[in-house]
């Protein structure tokens, strides 16, 4: 990628005309369909980093899909920063369409109404978070209950004949406002935007029932999105009712989700029309749409979001080089004048760009700005990211009001930030995060033996249901029983250690991978140096991850093969599919380390950006007066001790947090503190009445916070927990497994600590319960423990699938242990409904904790 002060045209310019307000940043690209599965899942720092502001899920207790009820995750969503729960009352049905009981429409719909009433009187006991409620009635009537299926209320269409759709969306809209006048309705919910959606507003304004938040679906693409928020309102203005708040509440599918440059058009055009959207809902719920991974890992779509909820002041104008058509370069971006800071995101298309700022105001920026270019790589569904990776920083001039930043080698799957700042005070350009990089797609490679298949095409802008794969194209043939080798014929420029990703996938539930769970195969470089890699498990074919290692290479070429057999390590088992190799070389100074500038934080307290005080590392810095706050989203690549360091201009004293948790001071020298792996939520307070914050740094353990691992098999166990070696990955080959359905099933471990105070458990567990679907969504349970510590009452954590119970995830939780022994205890039992009496009877709660393999203790500094 080169970045670059130029005039000179190249394939397409995006203009961002900062002297053309469109109106305070909105945010409402950040909702989701079924993204939260309960408290932990994902962890509140990804849902809170990744700015979620609404959030469409099933009614309580509900019998759609595991997890995902609506009063179970609407505290923890609103204390995570949410704003809105939208709440689908039919999803307390089985079954799509929805399998409401009764033989006749009268009858069904009765029971319907019975549901929806006990629904809202369990709302009203909620105290204040019930203000967070909005109620769907009805989600996508013309094909489910008032259309013409099996399942309809009278097997007529409410696009034919309304008259029974309009009274009961005037019944249930009455018994809710009569139950609780200050509830809000949103609705129709129709699959988009249909002609007869002015019929329905018609009648609710007649009848005095008309929603509080318009929704509908966009299961198109972005261009629709502004072309149909427009129709609406000149709808509104044509009845004489709202404006109203619009929700998109599902939009986007397969071949967008998880991919940047796919997902910035569509966040472009919903910013741009100032509603708020929900990502669709295609596979498992409590991953934010394929943005989390595990339970506290984001992959490359939530750094696109976490990215986008940082905008702050008002939006301006972008012209794109082909407005408003999707699959093309799109972007958004915001001024805030008070920051002096404008933010821009783009993507959508390869090649190069002119990104051009037109009226640059001299007095918010001067005559020289400071740039900054980030990337935000796609990584896979399933595939943890890194923070975004830092191109280039440059120093341009303002020439005509304008600054213009040419940029080559776009990558189509990526999605692009640039940071505009006030420059020529003689910030230092910070070096890229990687020197070099490559990619080797595996239908390239040469495939040596018997077995290989070439898989695709995969997801397309004329497929979209399926799922986007680098090129379209992938490998097969990695598999038991093989002999297959894909050799990459690669060509490094230098000497060094080199970072390997093999982009792979095995489906969870395919025959072979049954059996061990993931898929094990050998990497060698140039025939030496062999190693075992475990490929990602996903929950269905080409799902990607990615599995990363190292290697030494000299310059010049060489060639790394992976194998389903090695002389010296075995053989595999299982079956996988290869989408590419990626290899990059990183700055020696920067391995294992990263940086994260203050002005570029997310401020409050009255916090403000200073661009005038020379010698920080970027083109400013963070002034905190007391109580003031910088708060970093931090990215550790695994559970355990990291060297943070606060870098600071001047005399002032700050506390500093990890996830919640006060960790101490702010010093002038670096601390070693435990950071979760995934996403961090690091924040600084001032405790002065002045503290100047230049950066924060984060690097490798030293060793020295005191680590103990125990293993689960050196427990005591009781009941039906037991000791069993089936589980191959665990470590040493041994785990425990049968805790739960009831407290006497249980694990105990004995656990010490050097000093009382907080401390991170890390727990090593393996989860593979899959409840039966109905439709195409898989659903994976997650499980849970009761932790309880020295006798106290217990804690419920949830632990996300791990796809199968012989791979093995990490899962940390903080406790507070005293000096010496502690006794730690592990039971479950299964959750009942809200009522307290029913249980669910489609498998969707389990009774059990995950497979333990091993906890570790740390202290958290």
């Amino acid at each position: 990628m080169a970045a670059e002060a130029s005039a000179a045209p190249t394939s397409g310019k995006l203009t961002i005309d900062l002297g053309t307000d469109t109106g305070p940043f909105h945010g409402g690209a950040s909702g989701t369909l079924y993204g939260l599965y309960g408290d932990g899942v994902p962890s509140r720092n990804v849902v809170e980093g990744m700015y979620v502001r609404t959030v469409s899920t099933k009614a309580q207790d509900g019998t759609q899909h595991p997890g995902a009820d609506a009063l179970e995750m609407l505290r923890p969503f609103v204390e995570a920063g949410g704003k809105d729960v939208y709440v689908y009352l039919t999803d307390i049905y089985r079954g799509f369409p929805y399998e409401w009981p009764g033989a006749t429409g009268p009858e069904r719909l009765a029971d319907f109404t019975s549901r929806v009433r006990r629904h809202v009187e369990q709302v009203l006991t909620l105290g204040a978070y019930r203000s967070h409620v909005v109620y769907v009635p009805f989600n996508e009537p013309e094909g489910n209950m008032f259309g013409t299926g099996e399942w309809s209320y009278d097997g007529t269409s409410w696009r034919t004949d309304p008259r029974a759709y309009f009274a009961a969306w005037r019944d249930i809209h009455r018994l809710i406002k009569d139950l609780d006048p200050g509830a809000r309705i949103a609705g129709p919910n129709t699959c988009e935007l249909y002609d007869e959606v002015k019929g329905f507003l018609e009648f609710a304004k007649a009848e005095g029932v008309l929603p509080d938040v318009v929704t509908w679906h966009e299961l198109s693409s972005p261009d629709e999105i502004r072309t149909n928020v427009a129709k609406y309102r000149a709808l509104e203005r044509e009845l004489g009712i709202g404006p109203l708040p619009v929700n998109i509440n599902e939009y986007a599918h397969n071949y967008h989700l998880s991919v940047p440059g796919q997902m910035i058009q569509w966040i472009a055009a919903i910013e741009e029309s100032k509603v708020d959207a929900d990502m669709a809902y295609w596979n498992i719920d409590g991953n934010l749409n394929d943005s989390a991974v595990e339970a506290n890992k984001g992959n490359g779509q939530w750094w696109l979001f976490n990215a986008y909820g940082q905008f702050t002041g008002n939006t301006v104008r972008v012209t794109a080089p082909h407005p408003n058509v999707q699959y093309t370069l799109q972007g958004v971006a915001a001024l805030d004048r008070g920051k002096r800071q404008a933010r821009a995101l783009f993507g959508g298309a390869g090649g190069s760009v002119d990104v051009v700022f037109e009226h640059v105001d001299p007095e918010v920026f001067g005559t020289t700005v400071h740039a900054r270019l980030l990337e935000i790589p796609w990584t896979g569904q399933v595939g943890a990211a890194e923070q975004p990776l830092r191109l280039a920083d440059r120093e341009l001039p303002v020439v005509d009001g304008k600054v213009t930043l040419r940029l080559t080698d776009l990558e189509e799957m990526s999605a692009y930030q640039v940071i505009l700042s006030p420059g020529g005070l003689g910030a230092v350009a910070l070096p890229p995060s990687v020197r070099w990089r490559r990619t080797y797609q595996a239908e390239d490679a040469t495939y040596l033996g018997g077995g290989r298949s070439l898989n695709g095409p995969e997801g397309s802008p004329s497929d979209v249901d399926k799922f986007a794969t680098s090129t379209g194209y992938h490998v097969g043939g990695l598999r038991t029983g093989s002999d297959g080798v894909l050799a990459f014929s690669v060509e490094v420029p230098q000497d060094g250690t080199y970072d390997v990703s093999v982009f792979a996938n095995s489906y969870n539930l395919a025959d072979a991978v049954r059996e061990q769970g993931p898929t094990n195969v050998f990497l060698r470089v140039d025939g030496r140096h062999p190693r075992e890699l475990r490929l990602p498990l996903g929950y269905k074919w080409a799902v990607w991850g990615h599995t990363d290692t190292q290697v030494e290479l000299t310059a010049g070429a060489h060639t790394i093969t992976l194998a389903a057999k090695d002389p010296d390590l075995g053989v595999t088992r299982g079956d996988a599919v290869v989408d590419k190799l990626d290899l990059a070389l990183r700055d020696d100074r920067a391995t294992g380390s990263a940086l994260y500038d203050a002005e570029f934080a997310a401020l409050g307290g009255g916090a403000r950006v200073d661009c005038t005080i020379r010698g920080a590392s970027g083109p400013g810095v963070a002034v905190l007066p007391r109580g003031g706050t910088a708060t970093f989203w931090v990215h550790a690549a695994d559970d355990g001790e990291a060297t943070v360091t606060v870098d600071r201009i001047g005399p002032g004293e700050g506390e500093l947090t990890i996830n919640g948790e006060s960790v101490g001071t702010v010093e002038r020298s670096s601390a070693p503190l435990f950071l979760t792996s995934g996403i961090n939520k690091v924040t600084v307070t001032a405790t002065s009445d002045r503290l100047v914050l230049d950066c924060l740094r984060t690097g490798p353990s030293g060793g020295l916070l005191p680590t103990s691992t125990y293993p689960a098999e050196e427990g005591t166990t009781t009941g039906s927990a037991r000791v069993t070696g089936a589980h191959t990955f665990a470590s040493g080959g041994k785990a425990v497994d049968g805790i739960g359905g009831g407290p006497g099933n249980a694990l105990t471990l004995t656990v010490t600590a050097q000093r009382v105070g907080r401390h991170a458990l890390t727990i090593r567990y393996s989860n593979g319960e899959q409840a039966p679907a109905t439709h195409y969504n898989p659903d994976p349970v997650c499980r849970h423990a009761d932790i309880a510590v020295n006798g106290a009452a217990p804690r419920r954590v949830l632990f996300p699938t791990t796809f199968h119970f012989n791979n093995f995830h990490d899962l940390t939780v903080p406790v507070t242990l005293d000096e010496g022994t502690n006794i730690l205890t592990l039971t479950a039992d299964e959750l009942p409904d809200h009522d307290g009496r029913s249980r669910n009877q489609f498998g969707q709660r389990s009774a059990y904790a995950p497979v333990i393999d091993q906890v570790t203790v740390t202290p958290l500094a």
